[in-house]
């Protein structure tokens, strides 16, 4: 505390501040700073900075500074304003569906890239280790879940990353990771004579690639829904999805078709080309958002979804035995064309997605849930009952029907239960059920499948999905209860 000196009344210190005519007064009492500019650049500036305390904190240090450092100190709360947006409502986001869907596309494409690092080595990697490097089975099925694990292991981490970086950078740091799994995907082909080390290398680099996974695919559509608002959330998860399910389709046969023609080498330079092409359309495109408020922690995000990512997995095992058993039931059965069911699967998942995904915004998430629920439903007891490969290839093409919309449209739901501040996480922790669902369908369904035949097998994912419905039913009235 200062002591007035002899002879001199001290005036009691006025409070700072930070927006007015006026900054502050010095110790003589004359204004400091120029007028009426300053004052709402770093009132602006340091809300950006994720100052949550009262503001009256620190008036003493922002007063000092303010006194010696005006103009700089205004010119570099300008500048950090326009490179970082504090409000969703200040960003000028695109009004015509048109002008909607591109800017969605233009996003989404990063999800675009970043599964297609993923399906180039998805077909090619099993084969190389169980051939190539004299693994067994067990041990090439492991190097494919690894990563699957790994994305799921990472969401909290991914989604603190997209709510306090943004989720532009978050795609950044995704797409660099897929490229350093790139190299580690290089090393093994000189590697072949130590099969071990080939196998450490190939297991960290999947691990690196499912990290990464987490942060493009939950990055983007954070990122589409900062820049076209959250009104169209629907939109950015159905075209998210779309992105990332047509690269699978597409990765896969080229992998085969580059290791068949040029050799293994082309899988990590073609995944350390394509995440160079991502990050240089990334650099100077309109980052979303950085939505201020308090940031609910991971396990309280995830406790309120919850409901909705268990309806998601019940509906997810349909399509995970179908990718994963449909090749062995054909076979079973002495079928033809079990490659048509994936492509008809595939197909329509992908057709019923363009045409209905405006559903969701006029009919709501939850009756959209269930109809879809319905249809995968019919679809996989079709396939359980089916006699000829043909009402097979109708029961496939069904449940991808079915099961499109589902994702986004709990989604959308599941999204407006949190603050915008926690979006990241929200998308997280809910696409945190699909992976769990996905991870788990595998060896579930083949245990029962070596109890009971493939043909069982539909059945339970029938009375899964069956089982998901009812609870989107159930949420549905809740949220009707709520409501009113």
């Amino acid at each position: 505390m200062v002591t007035p000196q002899p002879g001199k009344t001290e005036r009691p210190a006025r409070p700072f501040r930070y927006s007015g005519k006026r900054l502050g007064r010095s110790r003589d009492h004359t204004p400091c700073g120029t007028q009426g500019q300053i004052a709402p650049s770093i009132q602006v500036y340091f809300n950006l900075l994720h100052l949550h305390r009262p503001m009256h904190r620190y008036d003493k240090h922002f007063e000092s500074l303010l006194r010696v450092f005006p103009r700089p100190l205004e010119r570099h709360a300008r500048k950090r304003m326009k490179a970082r947006p504090m409000s969703e409502t200040q960003q000028n986001t695109p009004q015509t569906p048109m002008a909607v869907t591109l800017t969605v596309v233009s996003i989404v494409m990063f999800t675009f890239i970043g599964y297609l690092n993923i399906g180039i080595p998805l077909a090619v990697l099993p084969g190389y280790v169980h051939s190539d490097l004299g693994f067994g089975a067990v041990i090439a099925g492991l190097v494919i879940s690894v990563q699957y694990l790994a994305t799921l292991i990472s969401r909290p981490w991914s989604s603190r990353i997209i709510d306090n970086l943004g989720s532009k950078k978050a795609v950044q740091i995704g797409l660099t990771g897929c490229g350093l799994s790139g190299v580690f995907m290089l090393v093994p082909v000189w590697l072949d004579s130590w099969p071990m080390a080939s196998l450490v290398i190939l297991l960290i680099g999947r691990v690196i690639l499912g990290a990464a996974e987490s942060l493009v695919g939950s990055g983007s559509i954070g990122w589409g829904i900062g820049r076209v608002g959250a009104q169209n959330t629907a939109k950015v998860i159905s075209w998210n999805g779309i992105a990332s399910y047509g690269a699978l389709a597409i990765g896969a046969p080229l992998g085969v078709w580059m290791v068949d023609e040029l050799g293994l080498w082309t899988v990590g330079v073609s995944i350390m080309l394509l995440c160079a092409l991502g990050l240089y359309l990334t650099w100077h495109k309109e980052p979303a958002p950085i939505v201020q408020g308090e940031r609910l922690p991971f396990m309280h995000v995830l406790g309120r979804v919850f409901p909705h990512g268990m309806g998601l997995a019940l509906g997810g095992i349909g399509f995970g035995t179908i990718a994963t058993f449909i090749t062995l039931y054909y076979a079973s059965n002495h079928w033809p064309n079990a490659a048509l069911c994936l492509t008809l699967f595939g197909g329509s998942f992908i057709a019923a997605r363009l045409l209905f995904g405006s559903l969701i915004n006029r009919l709501g998430g939850f009756r959209v849930a269930i109809v879809c629920m319905s249809v995968e439903s019919l679809g996989l007891l079709l396939l359980w009952l089916a006699p000829t490969p043909d009402l097979a290839l109708a029961g496939a093409a069904l449940t991808g029907f079915g099961f499109s919309l589902v994702f986004p449209a709990l989604g959308v739901e599941a999204v407006n239960l949190v603050p915008a501040s926690s979006r990241g996480a929200a998308v997280g922790a809910y696409s945190l059920f699909i992976d769990l669902s996905l991870g788990i369908t595998g060896p579930l369904a083949g245990a029962i499948a070596a109890g009971f035949g493939f043909v069982s097998i539909f059945l339970f994912a029938a009375l899964a999905s069956l089982t998901g419905l009812a609870l989107s039913v159930y949420l549905y009235k809740q949220a009707q209860v709520l409501r009113q």
